[in-house]
């Protein structure tokens, strides 16, 4: 008997062809549901006085063309069609009424029927259909967002997941003066996306570890990646697919414990984060020095009090000491490098070098 080797499992993350794949090649209006485009939200009555707005600009307009060619319209009551007759005649068409068996014929009856009937069905269309149209309408003008935010999004940034981490990565994000329509968030609790949808950010409904929801999160165009999971192994594979999509974009990644850090880093991270032991390191100080635990929050809260910043050298500064400088210099950063105050090659500033320094963050800056 011929023996078998062992029988090979399909993964879809290691074989080439997967239905995941059927995601990038849907059309726009397919993907309303995966990408949530964020919207301006409004008060229903607003909404049913926007409704009713366009019900009388519809309605004057086809009065308007009614009168306009009233020779071709003949009254069961005889006579000529005047402005009171076009209007009825507009109103019944419009609400769907129909005419013909039961016909005012006298001025008064159909004024009756334009000021009181006609309001009354209108009120009915709207309540009976106007959750459907607005669905309808929402679709519509979602998928319309969609076409237009994948033709043009470039150099936006990505967070994979929105829990603790990513939630505060957003804010650091905004507080730097990023546009919220900039940052897409990819997760698959559903909960999660609404809150982000509130921010004002686009969101995916997918799991970040899966290269198609990256594609039309626009991962391969992202100017950086935020890998912020709440396991560590599944930000090594989100980390791995991401960095395969996007060879040139600035991933960061966070990890609980850091034992991991060596896997993100060989799956490609350009920065991993350790939250389990930079909380525990803090914890540990607050217990003797609080002040200095203080000082980091303070840092670290872009809304008010110090926080780090990165900019340009100025013009004056080429040649000097970073050390002499006005603002209090933590580093600089030549060529993708960063080297700290007391480094040696950070003796004297050159041009296109960067400066990160503390900077002092008023109220109305915030």
């Amino acid at each position: 008997m011929m023996r078998r080797g062992p029988k090979k499992l399909a993964h879809p993350f290691i074989s080439g062809r997967s239905d995941e794949e059927e995601l990038t090649n849907r059309p726009d209006h397919a993907l309303v549901g995966v990408i949530r485009m964020p919207g301006t939200t409004g008060s229903p009555v607003r909404s049913i006085v926007r409704r009713i707005i366009g019900a009388i600009l519809a309605l004057g307009a086809t009065v308007l063309i009614v009168y306009v060619g009233r020779a071709g319209y003949r009254d069961a009551a005889g006579g000529e069609l005047d402005v009171l007759d076009a209007l009825y005649y507009a109103t019944v068409s419009l609400s769907t009424t129909g005419y013909g068996d039961i016909t005012p014929v006298t001025a008064q009856a159909r004024l009756v029927n334009v000021l009181i009937i006609t309001p009354l069905r209108v009120l009915f269309l709207i309540v009976l259909v106007g959750t459907t149209l607005e669905v309808l309408t929402e679709r519509s003008r979602q998928a319309f967002k969609i076409q237009r935010w994948r033709s043009k999004v470039r150099d936006h940034v990505v967070v994979i997941g929105f829990g603790t981490k990513g939630r505060s990565a957003v804010t650091a994000l905004v507080g730097e003066g990023a546009e919220p329509g900039r940052i897409v968030v990819v997760d698959t609790d559903q909960r999660a996306l609404e809150a982000a949808s509130a921010l004002g950010l686009v969101t995916v409904n997918g799991s970040g570890t899966r290269s198609d929801v990256l594609r039309v999160a626009g991962a391969p165009r992202a100017r950086a990646i935020v890998v912020a999971p709440a396991r560590d192994d599944t930000a090594v594979l989100v980390t791995l697919t991401a960095r395969e999509l996007a060879p040139k974009a600035q991933i960061v990644a966070a990890v609980r414990e850091a034992e991991n850090v060596h896997l993100l880093r060989q799956s490609g991270a350009d920065s991993v984060v350790v939250s389990s032991e930079t909380a525990g390191r803090l914890l540990g100080m607050a217990t003797s020095t609080p002040s200095v635990v203080a000082m980091f929050e303070d840092l670290l809260t872009p809304d008010v009090g110090l926080a780090i910043a990165e900019r340009e050298v100025e013009s004056q500064e080429i040649g000097g000491s970073p050390r002499h400088l006005s603002d209090i210099v933590l580093g600089v950063v030549r060529d993708g490098q960063l080297y700290r105050v007391d480094a040696p090659e950070a003796d004297a500033i050159e041009a296109g070098d960067r400066l990160l320094y503390v900077k002092k963050v008023t109220p109305a800056e915030a």
